[in-house]
């Protein structure tokens, strides 16, 4: 099994384009030479309890064909088994998804058949992981791209009523939310500092993009072992609109209410009625504690 690819695809990524492509993306790999087992979700959060019974099995690579959900749960799932240490496991992700936030910073083509010439070179980078903990529950959920509270989250909450437009989702979703949202007051703690305001949205970055190409952080330094963080404390739907280009350029430091900094520890203090979200799925709400794993899991890459 040392040598076998475990396989995990999610038949419904990408209003199933997963699953149209994967009698092709077999062939492809048997072609190849390459030794897999493939297997099907089923249901929500399958990919965890998949990962955890192949890793028990004595299965250390891995191959996600899905959307930055699927690559998320297959995280979590190698987060949380204790049967290796994670940073002996490698995964490859052949992209099907709508958003592919995580493929598009490491530009991974969508292009299954490039996608697979890039597990071929097997190539492997560590990467950090994000380890997210509610605090009034004691919930824990790993995050392998980027993190959001408040207004961020509250869009992720509402953005199934837009699914029908693909990768502008989640910018329609946050266009349209923005009348219903109420930002909070928080204490921020990060690396000893705080900082106590009214907040509007809270972005928590390890890769550069999320939201479908967006650029909610500020990417230009990073070191490992730290978050990107952008705090934005008020701003108006009109002044939004009128940057919007920034939230995709790169340019997200240049907007007057935004404040980017890198931090390795993150908590908010004092509002129990936030959304918290991770990899763009809705996790709970409340005070949270964000920590860095640094260099946690291998990752196939160019």
């Amino acid at each position: 099994m040392g040598k076998t690819w475990y396989i995990i695809y999610n038949p419904i990524s990408g209003s199933g384009n997963a699953e149209r492509k994967i009698n092709s993306i077999q062939n492809l790999l048997y072609d190849h030479n390459l030794q897999t087992e493939i297997i099907r979700t089923q249901y929500a959060h399958h990919e965890e309890e998949l990962v955890q019974k192949a890793i028990k099995k004595g299965y250390r690579n891995f191959i996600c064909i899905g959307g930055d959900g699927t690559i998320h749960h297959i995280v979590n799932g190698i987060m949380k088994q204790n049967h290796v240490e994670p940073h002996e496991i490698k995964l490859a992700v052949i992209p099907t998804g709508t958003g592919n936030d995580w493929v598009k910073h490491y530009k991974i083509p969508v292009n299954f058949k490039k996608a697979i010439n890039i597990i071929l070179q097997n190539k492997s980078f560590f990467q950090d992981i994000g380890k997210l903990t509610l605090s009034q529950t004691g919930k824990q959920v790993y995050f392998n791209n980027a993190a959001g509270i408040g207004f961020d989250a509250y869009v992720v909450k509402n953005i199934n009523h837009y699914k029908n437009w693909g990768s502008l989702a989640y910018l329609f979703a946050a266009l349209l939310s923005f009348k219903t949202y109420n930002k909070g007051k928080f204490i921020v703690s990060t690396d000893h500092k705080k900082t106590e305001s009214d907040i509007f949205l809270i972005s928590i970055g390890i890769c550069k993009y999320s939201g479908a190409g967006m650029q909610l952080t500020d990417h230009k330094n990073h070191r490992s072992g730290f978050f990107d963080v952008t705090l934005i404390k008020s701003i108006s739907l009109r002044k939004v609109i009128l940057n919007i280009f920034k939230l995709y350029n790169g340019q997200i430091n240049q907007v007057k209410e935004t404040y980017c900094s890198q931090a390795k520890d993150f908590r908010t203090i004092g509002n129990h009625t936030s959304y918290v979200q991770a990899d763009g799925e809705l996790i709970g709400m409340g005070d949270v504690d964000i920590n860095i794993i640094p260099k946690a899991i291998q990752f196939i890459i160019p």
